[in-house]
């Protein structure tokens, strides 16, 4: 007997025309380190008296599908995950290419996916229909891999023994690593940065409305956020001032890669808190920035999302 394992599991990827309809065809399939995405269904105990102290059968309660994905930042599939959480990007560009993406915050409407996780030696195939994006979040640092998360909420999961999916495109991988990074304040190299992290929420609203398969009908995308932290290494007091002044800036986090391809993500209004400079010791000293983000009044948004590479659609 076959027994699953994760270094054989793999995922599809589709977007869909109608919300929690999975499409007949056009998965993509995506590279992923981890996932957690799910279908649960809990259990009520009864809480009926006079049956003696043995209680009655449980009742199913309502269905819960969600999770989170691992995916690497790379330059081909993290488009699907950008528009996941944009939105349709700006695209221009001509053939062969290259082509630049630009995926705007504050969109309306956020498009659902149907996702499929599949364990071919079960077999077992999940199809997770409705999956809309709640957050995106990424670190940046000196070393190490560079990975996002993805938070997704699900209206379902279909279990099969054959894939759904049918014949998957593939993209090449060609990941971004953290040796490929830059920060830039203002158009300008920052430094003395030890660490960044960057969250971009979609603050879903899940429809829980009474259904006989205890679903929700959707998950509706209310006012965003856009927070995050830098650590830097204490040696001036530009930070510090800006903080005190309580004046916007724009912080940009970039990758480049030596063929041309790259990702930048454009914050346009980031606001820092005062932090509390403390001196743990004898060594360097450093501070900590909690920064949020607000819509920019010139641009009407808050942030910008640029992927350049040779795909011509998402």
């Amino acid at each position: 007997m076959a027994r699953a394992q994760g270094a054989r599991a793999q995922m599809a990827l589709a977007f869909e025309t109608s919300y929690g309809t999975p499409p007949a065809s056009g998965f993509t399939k995506m590279p992923f380190a981890s996932t957690t995405l799910g279908s649960e269904q809990p259990l009520l105990n009864s809480e009926l008296l006079g049956y003696g102290r043995d209680p009655l059968a449980p009742i199913k309660d309502a269905v819960t599908a969600d999770g989170n994905v691992v995916v690497p930042i790379d330059a081909s599939a993290f488009g699907f995950w950008l528009k996941a959480t944009f939105g349709s990007p700006v695209t221009t560009g001509a053939v062969p290419g290259p082509f630049t993406h630009e995926f705007r915050s504050g969109a309306w409407s956020l498009p659902s996916m149907s996702i499929e996780t599949g364990m071919p030696e079960v077999p077992r195939f999940a199809m997770y229909s409705g999956c809309v994006c709640d957050s995106l979040s990424w670190q940046m640092q000196r070393s190490g891999l560079l990975t996002a998360t993805a938070s997704l909420v699900a209206q379902g999961e279909a279990i099969a023994s054959a894939s759904a999916a049918g014949t998957l495109a593939d993209l090449d991988l060609q990941r971004f690593g953290h040796f490929n990074g830059a920060i830039t304040r203002n158009g300008q190299p920052l430094g003395n940065i030890i660490s960044a992290e960057i969250t971009y929420a979609n603050n879903l609203d899940r429809v829980e409305t009474i259904r006989s398969d205890g679903r929700i009908d959707g998950a509706d995308p209310s006012i965003a956020a856009l927070t995050g932290k830098i650590e830097v290494r204490f040696a001036d007091q530009v930070l510090v001032n800006q903080a005190i002044a309580g004046d916007p800036c724009a912080l940009t986090f970039a990758y480049s890669l030596p063929s041309g391809e790259s990702f930048s993500f454009t914050v346009h209004a980031v606001y820092l808190p005062r932090p509390r400079i403390e001196i743990p010791g004898p060594q360097g000293i450093q501070a900590t920035f909690d920064w949020q983000a607000a819509r920019d009044a010139s641009l009407g948004r808050m942030c910008t999302a640029t992927l350049v590479n040779d795909i011509e659609e998402y």
